[in-house]
């Protein structure tokens, strides 16, 4: 499993290097990093099919106990075999489907490093390295997304995109933490072993169920995924139908057997969910006139039942849940590939102007028709075998009361599947009636060549196969569905069941989808009469516009460009934060002495007055006095208490000041601007008095809170052995800590170079004042750049 991840990483490297110069041709190595997913499958799959597992562990931080855990099972097996599969056949089928353009490069190195990334979402065992894996999925997929940069759709749906997944992504990580805290452990698989429970778990499945439910589009989280079509086709076809979305559907299917039996909510929330979503899906196809869009809502519909299939937590639907994403993968790939070559070779996707593709492209339809076929669940394809084990499983599941609505609005949803599969094909290669806003396209597009076909032809081909041979699909299909729940070794793929009431409520679901094709105008009418909704989009747009608006306000308030305002934030913030404690938990320890002699205190009060006069002083020069008043004085304090090295440090940097302040006053008005008392005034000296009162009480809180031997005993110790001197002084600054007194002399000498360019500065600048370039109000330039008096007015002679 490193290897294959090692491979993604060495492969979308080579692709970003060389890109420029292979042309579309870099697709074609691109796909060398899908290829190894393959081989490593096919290396493995011996062992894993028949229940092993294999692990392997990456040390990442020992001082944190963190590790990359890998570990794959049958299940992992599965969705390997997808990410692998269907993306050496969407790397063929891009190198046709682009032109000769500068950036393939980068789309190559972007759609490697996502495949990666999904390689590693579904191999992880560690939670943390999976929320990893996870971002990564995010980023890429926000780059592959908006990889059109110039067009302000695109990049309005990669925005989108990543905003609903990152969101959930976070909330989802959020929930690791409380799970592996509750566990005592972050491994996957350990925590599966054994689930703990208690409120704070139930918790934390929320917030994993929310991160799941926006990565595979759940409602209400699933416009992002339409709004994603924007992205080019090839991204389409191999993110958001076989990859990215299955991410939250996996995390799921992983966590369902654990807890579904134990949590109360977990089966009412993800079934709802699901079937929901579902139906949403399915209503919102039947609307759409872009072919890729009727998809995308079909795809949303069509995760809505896997979830719904996965989540429900019993071997029965578990197995069922496995068996349809291995056929939505399938059927859904080819479908979004069919799409790509119309749009390709015709320039548009909009169903009322496609016309008689049917027999212009034969091939493209044949392909499109088993699609649809296996996606309305139609014999012998995969789509009906999988979903006859869904329905068996609804029927006999034991999911409790809420598995007769659940099977309800499965049935209602597949008819809207059939429905929408069959105005799939009717929009796109039927011969169709001209439409009055629409020029028809169609009959005399160019064929595309047998190789751009041949991707979707060979997915099409495999949902044939993989229906006729349930056997050996169970083979594959089985063992996944063992490795998630072992209730599930007694569930079996067959093609043909009998006359079973699943088999009844199939063909119920098939009848109802062609009546509601066959009145697709009464329907649109209908539609297009019912009243505006509220829809997922319309809410992601009403939510990022209020919080646009409150940024907005929130910015007028806190970022006013008041320096006053700033500061004032910054240490209320301060203050109140530790100070809730301060007040709440205050032991001030024992010994305290006010003062050990009178003259510290005469010392103390003159820098009280000190700071005091700084603060009403209405003449610069004179704060600058005051201020360096507090500074020697707090260096006689240093005096009387028996520390002359820090006191003639503080002198030297006090003088150092002074003589900076100095110079700078010569450029400064000779007095402070006069502020007359307004109510924001009491605000200012209110903040002042409580970050004085707080200081106070830290000082003397964090005085007596120690708890162990201070730091200076062991100084004390060690100077004369590990230090070499007798001076503990010189030691601590010369070896102890010899890095931070390098910095301090550092800052010493870019402190005195600054103040010795203002002397400089100073004499080169002194004399008249009308000679360091100032042009004098009754001065003004000759034509040699001279200054003369202006007319009128005698030269003033200015000291």
């Amino acid at each position: 499993m490193l290897i294959v991840l090692a491979a993604h990483l060495a492969v979308a490297l080579a692709c970003a290097a060389i890109g420029g110069r292979m042309g579309r041709r870099v697709l074609l190595v691109g796909a060398i990093a899908p290829l190894t997913t393959v081989a490593w499958c096919v290396a493995n799959a011996g062992h894993l099919l028949d229940g092993g597992v294999r692990s392997e562990e990456l040390r990442w931080v020992d001082a944190l106990a963190l590790t990359v855990g890998l570990r794959a099972d049958a299940f992992a097996l599965l969705l390997l075999s997808l990410i692998g599969g269907v993306g050496v056949l969407v790397f063929g089928y891009a190198s046709r489907y682009f032109g000769e353009r500068s950036d393939l490069g980068r789309f190559a190195a972007l759609l490697v490093g996502f495949a990666g990334a999904m390689v590693g979402i579904v191999t992880a065992d560690n939670l943390l390295a999976l929320a990893t894996f996870w971002e990564l999925t995010s980023v890429t997929s926000y780059l592959l997304i908006g990889f059109d940069d110039r067009d302000a759709s695109a990049r309005s749906a990669a925005l989108q995109a990543i905003l609903v997944t990152g969101a959930g992504g976070l909330a989802m990580l959020g929930g690791f933490i409380i799970l592996g805290e509750a566990a005592g452990t972050y491994s996957l698989s350990a925590i599966l072993a054994d689930p703990p429970g208690g409120t704070a778990v139930s918790v934390a499945l929320v917030l994993v169920l929310l991160g799941a439910f926006t990565k595979s589009a759940q409602a209400p989280f699933h416009a992002w995924l339409s709004g994603a079509m924007a992205a080019p086709t090839p991204v389409s076809a191999y993110l958001h139908s076989a990859t990215m979305v299955k991410a939250g559907v996996y995390l799921v299917a992983r966590f369902a057997p654990a807890f579904a039996p134990l949590v109360g909510f977990w089966r009412p929330l993800v079934i709802g969910v699901g079937v929901t979503t579902m139906l949403i899906g399915g209503y919102r196809a039947l609307r759409q006139h872009d072919l890729k869009l009727l998809l995308a809502h079909g795809t949303v519909s069509q995760l809505g039942f896997i979830m719904a299939l996965v989540g429900a937590g019993t071997p029965e639907l578990t197995f069922a849940g496995a068996a349809v994403l291995l056929a939505h993968g399938v059927f859904k790939a080819s479908l979004f590939l069919v799409v790509g070559v119309v749009d390709h070779q015709a320039h548009t996707r909009d169903l009322r102007a496609l016309t008689g593709l049917g027999r212009r492209l034969p091939a493209l339809c044949a392909v499109a028709v088993v699609g649809v076929a296996s996606m309305a669940g139609l014999p012998p394809l995969l789509g009906f075998v999988a979903k006859e084990a869904a329905l068996e499983g609804y029927l006999h599941g034991g999911v409790g009361s809420i598995g007769g609505v659940a099977l309800a609005g499965v049935v209602a949803g597949s008819a809207l599947t059939a429905a929408y599969g069959a105005r799939f094909l009717w929009g796109a290669f039927a011969t169709k009636s001209p439409h009055p806003d629409h020029e028809q396209v169609g009959p005399t597009v160019p064929r595309p060549a047998a190789s751009f076909v041949a991707p979707a032809a060979v997915l099409a081909v495999l949902s044939v196969v993989l229906g006729l041979a349930a056997g050996v699909t169970d083979g594959l299909v089985s063992p996944a569905a063992v490795a998630l729940d072992v209730g599930a070794a007694d569930e079996h793929l067959l093609l043909w069941h009998g006359l079973t009431t699943a088999l009844g409520l199939s063909l119920l679901a098939v009848a109802v989808g062609c009546v509601l094709y066959a009145g697709r105008a009464l329907i649109e009418r209908a539609q297009d009469r019912v009243p505006r909704i509220p829809s997922s989009a319309g809410g992601y747009a009403a939510t990022v516009n209020s919080l646009n608006r409150l940024a907005g306000r929130t910015t007028g308030i806190v970022q006013n460009g008041s320096l006053p305002v700033y500061v004032g934030v910054i240490l209320l913030t301060a203050v109140l934060v530790p100070g809730y404690s301060l007040v709440t938990d205050t032991r001030l320890g024992e010994g305290y002495t006010f003062a050990e002699s009178p003259l510290q205190v005469a010392v103390a009060a003159i820098v009280v007055a000190g700071a005091v006069g700084t603060a009403i002083a209405h003449r610069r020069f004179a704060a600058v006095l005051l201020l360096g008043s507090v500074g020697y004085g707090v260096a006689v304090l240093f005096v009387l208490q028996g520390a002359p090295d820090l006191a003639l440090t503080q002198l030297l940097i006090e003088t150092l000041a002074l003589v900076l302040f100095v110079l700078v006053l010569r450029h400064l008005p000779d007095r402070f601007e006069v502020v007359r008392y307004r109510p924001r005034t009491a605000l200012r000296v209110g903040v002042a008095a409580l970050v004085g009162i707080f200081m106070t009480a830290m000082v003397l809180v964090s005085a007596g809170a120690r708890t162990a031997p201070p730091v200076s005993d062991q100084y004390l110790e060690r100077a004369l052995p590990d230090g070499g001197g007798r001076n503990v002084v010189n030691v601590i600054l010369v070896d102890f800590r010899g890095f931070d007194t390098m910095g301090e002399i550092t800052v010493l000498a870019v402190a005195a170079l600054g103040i010795a360019s203002l002397v400089a500065a100073g004499r080169r600048g002194g004399g008249d004042a009308a000679d360091d370039g100032e042009v004098l109000a009754d001065e003004k330039p000759d034509d040699h750049g001279e200054r003369v008096a202006a007319p009128g007015v005698d030269r003033e002679v200015r000291a």
